[in-house]
């Protein structure tokens, strides 16, 4: 198998492991927008549609102009009816449970049903990681950032004062970011994280949320990068 070579890694790795030079502001933005432009791909316009199912920060890999590719099609599901059964509708199906910790949807969790909507929670994982620059989970502390984010994430979102949003920035950026698109970005990971599936935006919708609060994503974008990893 030959596959395109990823100079610059995962974002698992260049947005955590501390000896890394800190991901600029506007690249963290632009990651966040292709990655929704590859789930939309995924869920809109392949003929049969597809549910990654493990969307992580370890499964974005970066070019060497930090364009994002989404790999590792293991928890795929194609076509809709991909829908996982719980185990109380079939004595003869066993459950396959996909995702990662910090990473899956809870609604996923509690009734067993994979659908587009798993991935968007996915999506708004790694757009808080982007922003706060925090691991979805920590194992030495055993936290996920959903419970230390999600209490207040709502209200600053939707309410928040420029400290407020201020202080969720990833400290490492040294103030180098956009307040606005700060807000915007934790706005859209808070659509993202609604307990209801039904709730959440599409792909799709979340890319025109970025592009109207968000006026640089356009000028930023590479021609003809769109996530996915060929």
């Amino acid at each position: 198998m030959v596959f395109e070579y990823i100079p610059n890694g995962n974002l698992q790795e260049k947005l955590h492991e501390r000896n890394n030079e800190v991901l600029p502001w506007k690249t963290r933005t632009v990651i966040a927008y292709q990655l929704a432009q590859a789930i939309e791909y995924l869920h809109e316009k392949c003929t049969l549609q597809i549910i990654h199912g493990d969307i992580k920060a370890s499964n974005i890999l970066l070019d060497e102009r930090f364009n994002c590719k989404l790999c590792d099609f293991g928890s795929a599901k194609m076509g809709f009816s991909s829908t996982v059964m719980p185990p109380s509708c079939s004595r003869t199906t066993k459950q396959v449970m996909i995702g990662s910790p910090g990473y899956t949807d809870p609604h996923y969790l509690r009734t067993g049903l994979a659908s587009k909507k798993n991935d968007v929670y996915s999506l708004g994982i790694i757009i808080l990681e982007l922003v706060t620059g925090m691991e979805a989970f920590c194992p030495e502390r055993g936290q996920l950032l959903t419970s230390i984010m999600a209490p207040n994430l709502k209200a600053i979102s939707e309410v928040g004062t420029a400290v407020e949003v201020a202080e969720l920035v990833d400290p490492r950026l040294g103030g180098e970011f956009d307040l606005d698109e700060a807000k915007a970005m934790v706005s859209i990971a808070g659509l993202c994280l609604h307990q209801s599936p039904t709730v959440r935006p599409s792909a799709s919708q979340i890319m025109q949320i970025m592009k109207e609060k968000m006026g640089s994503i356009d000028l930023l974008l590479s021609p003809a990068k769109d996530g996915r990893h060929k």
